[in-house]
Parts: structure tokens; sequence; C-alpha cells
């Protein structure tokens, strides 16, 4: 009777999705529709859009049954069995939960499958916890692994069902897979429940010492949680974060640093038996391990080694103390000199003796030297933790090293780009001159964002120099003619940056904004006269005239900061405009009542400067104004209406009268423009904290540089040899012995002086020999240690021995960065050797820093120890070397080309004279002039420009009648969806208008045409009564108008909604030049072309025009070239196809005052002919 009530559309939808009556009857519901069939005619039933192997399951009854072979599946990529359409929240996942209770594998292993899959895409299916953890002791390992993935994304909900299988855990941390055994771990780790911490704490134990460096990997992720958990066993966490430390494995590394950083960062006794090895394991570790390596040792170096630039600071402080000691010696027979000067004097000199001059640690030296290679890391994270190590480590003189790595970092993507670019424009105010040579890195390009547009403006103005400043402003100069309003008034306040720092160009610059005035964007005009304002109080005395100007214009201006920063500066300077003051205060004063508060404000200000000034002219407009603000609705106003009041007027003179023009009249100080990033200077270089300019959680400031050196000593390591490794040397040492020994039964044969000097040669030979074959012996040992790696991961039982002979074969690679104890007297004389090398090496810097880069850029190669006479050993080795490299002769007769050397980097040019500004966009053009190079042959020859243009406008999804409560509303965003850069990104807005909370807000089932695809945005949780929550949708539209239908489902219902795309905001704005625009529409025409005529309403001009064309589409406007070809009443807007990326080129011809004619190219025909017709139609509004 239900199904009845309905009507023949639901009867018949229902029917289509059964097309196949005979699996019908198999299924068990020949019942169901023999009845339906009873009361309705199935012949006029529509033809099936469904069915077969992918038809929607039926889930209304205990039985769940499903259609088709993937019963559970709404499609080929449908979310599996909550498509069902009767389903409900109880037993939506009946059919996945029958699979898990199943007798075979397989049928557990596709449930698992699917659940991992439905968890990837952010659907909730903890209710299969319970079925899902039964499996947790199954014998098939890939099942294992699937159930301990699910387990650990739920573990942490399910507290209690996971308690309840503790034991199966525990026991399959002892399984024989190394993978199982880290899963189990991971999982254990991930039930916050303090009543297991000692089962924990155990578990961690043995893993830390398991034989797979997988396994202790997991361990050391494991201790931050228990860390978290419970603080208490922070003693035994640093016990088993004291072994892991040890590890000679590069997997497990970076895990057990991450794990000292969090649990014990105080403790640097822990590191230093581990420097060393750090250092000598950090090209070797993975990228994020890198980074967190890094960062601890940049912490370490900070508390123990000294400041490497201690001798520059020191320099500095002893010219000023000796200027202050020749002042002193001049002022002598003063008598103003006190006893505390004198003290203060003798303090300083005994510091001063106290110094001593600098040399730098050799492990210091080892720390910069082991990281120096990581700058080429295809990593930016890698790149910028390199970066803050040498700016916050290193001696200035080699802090050019890192620059050229970080203009690397700027051909990245736009998030890598911002996080640089903040970092530079910090840095850029302490180190000017590293970064003053790469100055056109920084030029802005078409396609970036306004952040950084934004950024770039900072750093160009922060490297503003003498020598540079032409560059800058002729740079700028093209800039304030883009059609982005917030981008040119970003520029307008660097030029007056500019022009407060440098005085020789102050007054070009004020000429220069002056200009700006007559511009047609009110916001442009007032930014310019704020600065104007500024700069002007730096030196009113030299610019009456602006004055005078701008006091003439305050009637056509109408932005309120630009009318008061006017009024202002009239009252300020009401000397150098006597006649003129008056009566601006009286067209002030008619219009009092309809100006902005901030405008009122200084119009108080005005009228009582010039009471003061000129009482006899002025005296009735004052009070007048007071009269006004008086009764305004501003309370501010009000009151210092009140105020002004009892200063002025002679009846109501209060106590403060006599002080009116001291405090009315009082001089004020030239503001001071500084950049912003001037406080984020405290923070360590690539955090969080710089970039928020904020102290963010978890912030570690780094530590001061020791005024006294710690003892170096603490990281000497004693080496221990394996067994065979102390026999081979032993032999080699008594084999040494023995040839000393018969050489010298043999002297007395021949002369003392010729023997003497062939037994030292002969013995030199031997050592070299020994030399190398170690030295063979340490290559064979560390290919034989990467095989060791690879093969623990496949096969366990392998590891073991691998693993045994690990042992033996580290003691010869890390001996080289490691001393022994026996060495302790050589290795001192050699380190004071070294240091002596590496100052002489730093006075030569500056010399020879080319040669040093490449030299120190070039990878580390064991080369061979020599002497003039070869033994045969040597001979060998030598031989084998040779013949490694004989490929390379050629190649290395040729110059080499590091990655650090960027070819955009090229000297600035000399300034020329500034172009008259002309109606062009000009930032559309990159600034490296590779657009010429575009061909249209080439696919990745349109190349994709940011949106001028963000339209607000909303559309409405889902109304929320329809939706029981639930609306929806969306809007194109015109950028480029994260996912795929052929989808359009639409910012979809849910608003709960209901009385009760929506749960579980998703995509459900999508029925697109023509291969279209859609993104889906994860699921929404809950929404409260009242609130909104807005997230992104990508659809690809595949370049067609046909509109993306889905449905949108929460625990109330399904919804149908459908999202209609707009041709102007399925295009991408592109970048191309006027040159290739006229080549590629002169080759799309005929069918790929569409035109126009309208008539406008009135008269317009290009610029009205151009703004109404970005506003309707998604195109930038085409630079054009500076010979002009006679069509100079015509405009270019270039964009691509958001899927297949095909040019679509318009052109507007303005051909007299209100006729317009249209051009559109492109080769999908629906795109040109409705874009036509939406622009036609947007003209003709105007």
């Amino acid at each position: 009777k239900s199904l009845r009530k309905k009507g023949e559309g639901f009867f018949c939808s229902a029917v289509s999705a059964f097309k196949p009556l005979s699996k019908c009857y198999r299924l068990g519901i020949s019942s169901i529709i023999l009845a339906m069939a009873s009361s309705y005619s199935m012949q006029d039933a529509p033809a099936s859009t469904g069915g077969g192997s992918h038809m929607q399951g039926f889930g209304g009854g205990p039985n769940n049954v499903a259609g088709g072979d993937n019963s559970t599946g709404g499609g080929a990529g449908g979310d599996y069995g909550s498509e069902s359409i009767f389903a409900t929240d109880i037993n939506k996942h009946d059919e996945l939960r029958n699979m898990l209770e199943s007798q075979k594998d397989a049928m557990k292993l596709e449930a698992m499958r699917r659940i991992i899959g439905m968890v990837a895409k952010g659907r909730n299916v903890a209710n299969l916890f319970p079925s899902v953890v039964k499996n947790v002791l199954s014998k098939n390992n890939e099942l294992k692994k699937l159930v301990y993935v699910y387990l650990v994304r739920y573990a942490e909900e399910e507290q209690d069902l996971a308690l309840l299988s503790i034991s199966a855990f525990q026991k399959a941390c002892k399984d024989r897979n190394q993978l199982i055994r880290a899963s189990a771990l991971r999982v254990l780790s991930s039930i916050r429940v303090t009543v297991i911490v000692p089962i924990m704490m155990l578990a961690i134990k043995d893993a830390s010492s398991d034989m797979s460096p997988f396994v202790r990997k997991t361990a050391a992720h494991a201790i931050p949680k228990l860390y978290s958990l419970d603080e208490s066993q922070k003693e035994n966490m640093i016990e088993v974060i004291e072994k892991l430390l040890k590890d000679r494995t590069t997997l497990v590394a970076g895990s057990a640093v991450m794990a000292f950083e969090i649990v014990c960062p105080e403790r640097t006794d822990l590191v230093h038996k581990n420097y060393r090895k750090l250092c000598n394991l950090l090209v070797d570790v993975d990228e994020w391990g890198q980074m967190a390596v890094m960062n601890m040792l940049t912490h370490y170096a900070r508390s123990q080694f000294l400041d490497p630039n201690q001798n520059e600071d020191m320099g500095d402080a002893a010219f000023y103390t000796e200027s202050e000691d020749e002042d002193d010696d001049e002022d002598d027979d003063d008598d103003d000199i006190d006893s505390d000067d004198s003290e203060a004097k003798k303090k300083r000199d005994a510091r001063r003796k106290k110094k001593k001059p600098y040399t730098m640690d050799p492990d210091h030296r080892l720390l910069l030297r082991c990281a120096k290679p990581l700058l080429q890391s295809r990593n930016s994270g890698v790149v910028m933790a390199v970066c803050q190590l040498y700016f916050h480590t290193a001696p200035r003189s080699e802090h050019s090293v890192v620059i050229k790595p970080m203009l690397r970092l700027l051909h990245s993507n736009r998030e890598v780009q911002t996080v640089v670019l903040t970092n530079i424009a910090t840095l850029s105010l302490k180190y000017k001159g590293l970064f003053e040579p790469f100055i056109k890195s920084f030029f802005v390009h078409a396609q970036d964002s306004a952040q950084i547009r934004s950024l770039k403006l900072e750093i160009m103005t922060n490297l503003a120099s003498d020598s540079s400043v032409p560059i800058i402003l002729k740079e700028f100069q093209t800039y304030v003619s883009s059609t982005d309003r917030v981008f040119v008034a970003d520029t307008i306040q660097a030029i007056g940056r500019c022009a407060s720092q440098l005085e020789d160009v102050t007054d070009t610059c004020v000429h220069g904004l002056m200009r700006l005035l007559q511009h047609r964007d009110e916001l442009v005009v007032g930014e310019s006269v704020v600065i104007i304002k500024k700069l002007l109080q730096l030196q009113p005395s030299q610019h009456k005239e602006i004055i005078v100007h701008l006091t003439k214009l305050v009637d056509g201006i109408k932005v309120p900061m630009a009318r008061a920063s006017i009024l202002w500066l009239i009252g300020e300077y009401s000397e150098h405009v006597p006649k003129l003051a008056p009566d601006v205060l009286r067209k002030m004063a008619k219009s009092f009542t309809n100006e902005e508060d901030i405008v009122k404000l200084q119009i108080l200000n005005l009228a009582s400067k010039l009471m003061l000034i000129n009482g006899k002219q002025t005296k009735l407009l004052t009070q007048y104004v007071l009269n006004m603000a008086k009764y305004d609705i501003n309370y501010d106003i009000r009151d210092r209406a009140r105020y002004l009041r009892q200063l002025l007027l002679p009846a109501e003179k209060g106590p403060l009268g006599k002080y009116a023009k001291k405090v009315l009249l009082v001089s004020k100080p030239a503001p001071v423009l500084e950049s912003a990033y001037k406080d984020r200077q405290q923070w360590q270089v690539g955090s969080l904290s710089l970039m928020l300019g904020a102290a963010a959680a978890g912030y570690v400031p780094l530590p001061d540089f020791p005024t006294d050196a710690p003892d170096p000593s603490v990281r000497d390591v004693e080496v221990e040899y394996s067994w065979a490794e102390s026999a081979k040397r032993a032999a080699k040492k008594t084999g040494k012995g023995k040839k000393k020994k018969n050489r010298s039964e043999l002297d007395s044969f021949y002369s003392s002086d010729e023997d003497s000097d062939e037994d030292d040669d002969e013995d030199d030979d031997d050592d070299d020999s020994d030399d190398s074959d170690e030295d063979s012996d340490e290559e064979s040992g560390e290919e034989d240690d990467d095989d060791d790696d690879e093969e623990e991961s496949d096969d366990e039982e392998e590891s073991d021995d691998e693993d045994e002979e690990e042992d033996g074969e580290w003691a010869d690679s890390s001996s080289e960065g490691e001393v022994l104890p026996s060495q302790s007297k050589s290795s001192a004389t050699a380190d004071s050797d070294d240091d002596d090398e590496d100052e002489s090496e730093e006075e030569d810097s500056d010399e020879e820093s080319d040669e040093e880069d490449e030299s120190e850029d070039e990878p580390v190669k064991p080369v061979a120890k020599t002497t003039a006479a070869k033994s045969k050993a040597a001979g060998k080795a030598a031989g084998k070397a040779a013949g490694k490299g004989a490929g390379k002769g050629k190649a290395a007769a040729a110059p080499e080309v590091s990655l650090l050397d960027l070819d955009d980097v090229s000297p600035a040019p000399a300034a020329g004279a500034a172009s008259s500004a002309s109606f062009s966009a000009t930032m559309l053009q990159p600034a490296t002039g590779a657009m010429a190079a575009l061909s249209l042959g080439t696919p990745a020859s349109v190349q994709a420009g940011s949106a001028t243009f963000t339209s607000t406008t909303s559309y409405e999804l889902l109304n929320r009648i329809l939706g029981r409560g639930l609306g929806a509303q969306y809007r194109f965003t015109r950028r480029t969806h994260l996912f795929s850069e052929s989808m359009v990104d639409v910012e979809v807005t849910f608003t709960n208008n209901g009385d009760a909370e929506v749960h579980d807000v998703y995509v459900a089932s999508k029925k697109l045409e023509g291969g279209m695809t859609v993104h889906e945005f994860d699921t929404i949780s809950s929404l409260d009564v009242g609130e909104s929550r807005t997230v992104a949708l990508g659809i690809d539209f595949k370049d067609t108008l046909n509109p993306a239908v889905f449905d949108i489902a929460c625990r109330t219902g399904k919804f149908p909604v459908k999202i209609v795309p707009i041709v102007g905001e399925i295009v991408q704005a592109a970048v191309m030049s006027e040159a290739d625009f006229k080549q590629r529409s002169g080759q799309l025409k005929g069918m790929n072309e569409s035109t126009g005529q309208l008539t406008l309403s009135s008269a317009q001009e290009l610029p009205s025009l151009c703004q109404c064309v970005v506003q309707h589409a998604n195109l930038a406007l085409v630079q054009r070239s500076a010979s002009g070809d006679g069509d100079d009443n015509t405009l270019f807007f270039a964009g691509r196809t958001t899927s297949a990326h095909l040019p679509v080129l318009l052109r507007v011809v303005l051909e007299s005052g209100t006729a317009v004619k249209l051009i559109c190219n492109c080769e999908k025909m629906v795109i040109h002919n409705m874009l036509i017709k939406e622009i036609k139609s947007a003209l003709g509004k105007i």
C-alpha cells in the first residue's frame, strides 16, 4: 500500500533497477516484484539505466540482499554498503559484516579492501569494529595487515573492544613477519588507556632490540604516543631512546631523533657520543629524518660550540671602545667624568684581555660540511633545514652558500614559494648584501598569487639601495598600471618606503605619486594621498606646491582616508596655504554631516588649529563645526568636540585654555615606515612561528652561544672492533715489524745515507698499500651494508647473518669520523692544524669563494694515497681507480655545471628613462621574457595565469525546505583544484537551518555525463543548528556545459542536486604575448570562431570594458607590444579550457563610442559560442 501511494514514477524507477528478472527471482525478491506488478503495468516502464553487476542493493530487511555481483556497490566507484535505497544507519553495512564473518579468506580479504577504501575516502565505518577485530587472529598475512590498518584508525575510538584483543596484539608482536610485528606495536600504541601502559612499555623495549630496522623504527614512533599518555615512564623511555640513538641503521636514525626531541630534548649528554655518527649518516637518512636531525643538531651546535662570528663582533666592540677612549682622553680636563665610567672602562679592558682569537671546533666544521650536500635535495623542507642551520650556526662569510638553493625553491608550487619568500623577507632586513645581487629573481610574474606578489614587493623594498633603486622604481612603474587594485595599492606603499629609506629618491617618488592622483580608481588615489602625506612630513618646506595642489583636490577625492590625510596636512602646514585653508574649512563645514567619522575628526582638528592661527576668519566656522559635532551619533566625535570647546572658546575656556597652542600646534615627528617583518627576526628560520609572526605551540627558542667552549672530548668515542677485524689489524702490524727487522739486517752492506732514504720510501709504500687495502675493504663493506638493508625488509632469517656482518663492517666506515683513544694526542695536533687551515681558508674566502663553492659542491670520492714510488698493491688499486674514471676524463675537462647555479640570475642592467604610463596590463607578462619562445605546436604552450577577479556570486545548490533543514550554496572560486589541474574548484557552503543536528553529510551517488568526474569533499561529521561549513568540491566538466548531477546524503535522507557550469567560470586565465595571440587566432578560423556586434547604451572607454569582461569570464588581458599596429581601440584576452587546456582567445574592438565588436576563437564550438553570448549580454548592461 505504501508503494501504491508513491505513484507510477517510483514504481518505474524501482523496476528499472531490477531489469534482469531472472536475477531478481534468484535473489529471492520475486514476491515483491510480482506484488508490485499486479497493481501497475510494466509495459510503460522506462529503459534500465543500471543493473547487471553494478546495481544498487536493497537493504530493508535483516537479510540484506543486493542486486548483481557487486552487491554492495553503487556503481564502479560507489560507496559499498551505503548506497542501498532502503538502507538505514543500523544495517547499511550488513553485507560487509556478513562477508567478514564468512569462512572464506577471499571474502574477508575483499571486505577488508572495501572497508579500507571507505576509510581512505573519509567514510565512518566504526560500526564494523567488532566484526573486523575478530579477524585479528587470522593466519592470512594479507588479511591481517589490512585488519591492523583498520585498527590503527579506530582503536582510539573503540578502546573497550580493542582491549579484548590485547593478548592477540602481544602475541603478534612475536610474529615471524616483521610487518606484522610492527603493525601490532602500532595498534598497541594507539590504544589510549593508561591501564596497558606497562604492557606498551614492555613491547617498546622488546621492539627496540628487534633484528628488523623497520620494527625498531616503529618502536621509536610509539615512544611519543606513550609519553603523551603517561609521562611517569620518562626514565624508561630515555633508556630506550639512548639505545635507538646508537642504532647504526639510517632507517632508525630520524625516528629516534624525533622521539628524543619530544621526550627529552634537554638531555644533550645522549647526543655527545652519537654526534659524529649522526653527521656522517645525515646524507643517507630519509628526507623527513634529515629535517629532524638537522633541527636537533642546530640546537646542539648553539649550546656546544662558540659563536663563529664573535671575532667580527669583537672587532666592532674594539673599534667603539677605542673611540670612546680617545674621547675620554680629550676630555680629561673636564670634571664630568664619574667614577662609574672609569670602573666600566676597566671592566671592558679586562673582558677584552680575556677574549681569545676564535678557532672553529672540528666537530662544528664537520656538521657544516656534512649538511652542505643536502642543499641539492629535491625536498624543499630539507633545503630550508640546511638554510636555517647555516644562518644560525655558520660564519657570516659562508651564508652565501645557501642563497642560490633558496632561490631555486621559488620555482616550486605556490605554497613552497610563500614559505621561502616569507623567510627571505625576514632575512633580507639583516642580510641585505646577500640577496641584492639576485634582485631580479623577486620580480613579480603574472601567475603569482596576491600573497606572493606582496612578499616580493616587501623583499624588493628591503633590498632597495642607491645602486638598485633605479631598477626597482622602474619595475614599480610597471606594476602601478596593473588591473589589480590591491596590488597597485601595495606597490604605492612600497614606493613610499623606498622614498623614506633613501632621501635621494624622495622627490622622484613624490612627483611620481602625484601623477597617480589622476588615476580613475579611487582606491589608488586614496593610497597615493596617504603615502604623499607621510613623505611630506619628512621635508614639508620643500614641497609647498604639492600641499597647494592637494588642497585643490580635496573636493574631488572621495576616499575617507585620503580626505582625512589632506585635511591633516592643511591643518599642520596651514602657513603654506594661508588663503586656501579657511575656504577648505568652509566647504568641509557644509558637508560635515555627510562625512565619515575619520573625516569629521580631522575637520575638528583643522578648525581648532585655524582658530589659534587665524581666529578672525575662522571663529564662527569653528563654533559651527563644534555645535554640529556636539550632537553627532559617534561618541568619539562628541567627546572631541567637548574637549576642544574648553580649549578654544573664550566664554567656555577652562584651566586648560592657556595650553591650547602647546597641545594643538606642537611639532609632530615624521612617521617611520618600517617593514612588517622586522619583529620576526627573533624566530628560528624556517619555523612555523616565523611564518605566523608569533610563538606557535611547541616552539623551542634557540639557545645562546656559550661564552666558554665546552669540553670537546665528550664527543670522542672508543671504536670496538670485531674479532676478525682485530686479528686482521694485528697481522698487518706484525708484518710491518718483520719487514723492518729484515731491512735492518742488510744495513751493513750499504751506506747509511742511501739506506735511510730507501727505507723511508719503502715503508711509506707499505703503509700506502695497507691503507689502500683498508679503503677497498671499507668500500666493499659499505656496499654490503646497503644490500643487507634491502634484504632485511624481505627475508627476516637472512637479516640475522647480515646484522652480524654489519657489526664488523661498521667499524671501518665509522672510524674515519671518530677519534680513537690511542690517537688522542695525534688527533689534538691534527685538530690544531685543521683549525689553522680553517682560519686561513676563512681569511681567503672573499678572494676564492667561487673556487671553494665549486670544489665543495662536488661529491666526495675515495682517493687512493700514493707516493712517488708505487708498490704493487698500490699500483693495482690505482689501476682500478683509473679504470673507473677513464670514462669521465672528457667530462672533467669541461666546466662543471652545478644544480645550485641558476640561469635566471643576472646582473642588474643600467636604469633607463622611464616610459610614459599608458593603459596596459604589464603584470601579465613574465619578467624573464620567456613568452616570445612559445608556439602553438607545443602541448604546454598555453601557460596558466592567475585570475584578476574573483566572483562572490553564490548559487543555490540545495533548498533548505527540500533538504529538510539542510541548505547549500555554491560559487566558483576561479582557482585550480588541488586534486587535479583539469578540475574547476567549487566552494560549497552547507548551513543547518533546521531544529536538529545534521550528521554525516557527504556526496552519494553521481549521475555524470560525458566522462565528467567529481572529487568529493570529506564527510562532514556533524553540523549544529545554525552552523555553516564550507568545503571544496572539484569538478571536471570535460569542457562542456553539461550539469554535474549527484546526490547529497546525510542521516536524514538523500537529496538530488546539480551544479550548472557557467562558460566564463570553466576557463582559466592564460599568459600570452600579443604576437602569440594573433598567430593562434589566425589559425582558429571558420568553425572555431564566433563574432558578435552590439551597441552600448552610452559611450564607454576601454578600462570599463576590460573590467566588465574579466568580471564575467576568467580571462587575462594580453600585454600589448610597444610598437602598436594601429589597433589601439582593441583589447585582447587570453585563456584556456580547464580540462583539455585549449586556447580561448577573445578580442573586444571599440569601433566608436558605443559600437563594440566581439571575436572569440576556440576549438570547442560550444565554448566560443556561449562565451560571445555571455560577454555580449554583460556589456549590454553597462
